[in-house]
């Protein structure tokens, strides 16, 4: 399989991405984010605004209907999804291959 050239995706979309699975406003998906990664990402309104932007662009989240005109509310696309998806499956398998070389070298020393 051919591999998408926006993978890997960076943390911080990573978790952008993730957060956006119900509808969300900037400082929500900040907070999520933080929530989600228990404290480990924080991040910079500019940081989190520069992200949507690009994010918008590729079409892997939209904007949605908000009563609220001052906010603006975002949701993960089916395209979003599947971009998560490939690189969720891409760390599992780093960390598949990750446990077995632990495993077979921990043999090795066994041998020693």
């Amino acid at each position: 399989m051919k591999r998408d050239k926006n993978l890997p995706l960076t943390e911080t979309v990573y978790y952008i991405l993730l957060s956006l699975f119900e509808p969300l406003h900037g400082y929500m998906i900040m907070q999520k984010i933080e929530d989600m990664s228990n404290g480990q990402v924080r991040m910079a309104a500019g940081t989190l605004y520069g992200a949507i932007e690009n994010l918008l662009k590729l079409k892997y989240i939209q904007p949605v209907f908000s009563e609220d005109k001052r906010r603006k509310v975002y949701q993960i696309t089916e395209k979003g999804k599947e971009i998560l998806l490939m690189d969720m499956s891409r760390m599992e398998h780093m960390i598949t291959v990750t446990k077995q070389a632990l495993e077979a070298g921990g043999k090795e020393d066994e041998k020693i």
